[in-house]
């Protein structure tokens, strides 16, 4: 499983994909989760690790 870090730069990857068109629904969705997730870091750093011990990942 990826890590926190991992999750989050794939999906800022992800958003750079779609950032022709600032309208598009899907760029929206992933920008407004990619600035959530990283004003939250924290929080979603111990969400993936909750969720890595979950699942026997690492």
């Amino acid at each position: 499983m990826m890590n926190a870090d991992q999750l989050l730069a794939r999906l800022y990857a992800l958003r750079k994909d779609y950032a022709d068109d600032p309208e598009d629904e899907t760029y929206q969705a992933l920008h407004h989760a990619f600035m959530f997730i990283s004003y939250n870091i924290g929080a979603f750093k111990e969400y993936v690790k909750a969720e890595a011990e979950k699942t026997g990942g690492d």
